[in-house]
């Protein structure tokens, strides 16, 4: 036979009759060099099984999946100096180390999502994890401790902007409420940084949980993480706010008694019951008191509920100028769903459908006396007022 020559990886055999070449490399080498290619291949082969399998899906722009690059949202590609670095990603599936149990999650703003919004929940409480190829490309960023969370206020609209702020490819947020500050406090701050997505140089990673505002801890225990933490309130008229707490409640419980009976400690007299925690939440300026004992009033950005349905995209650059962010979020994300009464995404992150948040969002308050709505915005008039003083900031409640 003719001698064996190696051309481009291939092996082609010398034509009859011709004039036999020196070999490109001695046999031992050549048989080494095409050992090697085929390990390389069968590895490379390996590695996209198990990113695949891992993922449930080799589609390209499965959420909880593997992210190419070029497949991500426009957005995210246009604004993304680090493109190469991002080219794989690969996230943790349920029930890994550090994720928070159900009965940990959402349970104070009530955070369901629409099953078929599209949404997803791509910068979700369980810790990201990486592929094979992206811990080889060195893609995986890093867990940091949040340099903001949005603190408050129940049923304020901490969801819907954390939900919008997730837009922007330079903000890593946890889904799940971690209540760190207030009931896992004793878990130590490495269990923290755990729940925490992994970042990339640039991005700023957050989290949110609405009852840290009325924990008297809460402040202290975030100065003593960082007395750099960028802070974020979104406040409600206090009555509306109170009646969307005590409608929360109703649906899970329809048996409590009702909003008036709740309200007044004696209705003869009109003695609100500040006892109530749907009363309390409201009193803004006493809790607000507590957090400027530990935190410069600039470093708190006031946002309001109110604003966030009538101007998303406005409320939206002030809270990206306040991260020192990118104004990448603006009017062409948002689109205002009549049905649900709030303005709903064009297109989620990690999604090229609409989103808007779940059912429990935009339910029907029940009909209260007008009367006992009078006798609360009375009730909270002046708190109010020593609320716009010391935010300088007029919300208009009254």
């Amino acid at each position: 036979m003719g001698q064996l020559r190696l051309i481009c990886c291939r092996l082609l055999p010398d034509a009859p009759g011709s004039s036999a070449s020196p070999p490109l490399l001695p046999p031992g080498r050549r048989r080494l060099l095409l050992w090697l290619l085929l390990f390389i291949m069968l590895a490379l082969w390996l590695c996209m099984v198990y990113s695949c399998a891992s993922a449930g899906s080799c589609a390209a722009s499965a959420a909880p999946g593997l992210l190419l690059l070029g497949s991500a949202p426009a957005a995210r590609r246009a604004h993304s100096p680090a493109a190469l670095s991002k080219l794989l990603l690969l996230r943790t599936p349920p029930g890994s180390k550090g994720q928070l149990s159900p009965d940990q999650e959402n349970d104070e703003d009530e955070d369901e999502e629409d099953g078929g919004g599209g949404g997803g929940n791509s910068n979700g409480a369980a810790p990201d994890s990486l592929s094979p190829i992206s811990s080889f490309l060195n893609g995986s960023g890093t867990k940091k401790l949040p340099q903001a969370v949005i603190i408050g206020v129940k049923k304020g609209g901490t969801r819907a902007l954390l939900e919008f702020l997730r837009i922007h490819p330079d903000v890593r947020a946890v889904g799940a409420e971690p209540h760190f500050f207030d009931r896992n406090y004793e878990r130590g701050l490495t269990w923290y940084r755990e729940l925490m997505p992994r970042t990339l140089d640039g991005q700023i990673t957050m989290e949110k949980t609405p009852s840290y505002f009325v924990t008297k801890e809460a402040p202290a225990r975030i100065s003593a993480m960082s007395k750099d933490t960028k802070l974020i309130v979104v406040v409600r008229d206090p009555v509306t706010r109170a009646i969307s707490d005590y409608t929360q409640t109703l649906s899970k419980k329809p048996d409590i008694p009702t909003f008036e009976s709740l309200t007044f400690k004696n209705r003869t007299t009109g003695l609100i019951d500040t006892s109530w925690s749907a009363i309390q939440i409201g009193i803004y300026a006493k809790h607000l008191e507590n957090w400027l004992l530990y935190f410069p009033i600039g470093q708190i950005l006031f946002v309001s509920g109110e604003r966030l349905i009538s101007d998303p995209a406005g409320e939206l650059g002030r809270v990206q100028d306040f991260l020192g962010l990118k104004r990448i979020i603006t009017d062409k994300h948002f689109y205002f769903n009549k049905t649900k009464g709030f303005p709903c995404l064009k297109k989620a992150e990690g999604s090229s459908k609409p989103h808007c948040l779940g059912k429990t969002k935009g339910r029907t308050h029940p009909n209260i006396d007008q009367k006992v709505v009078q006798r609360l915005r009375e009730f909270y008039r002046p708190f109010n007022m020593k609320f716009y003083q010391m935010t300088g900031h007029d919300f208009g409640w009254d």
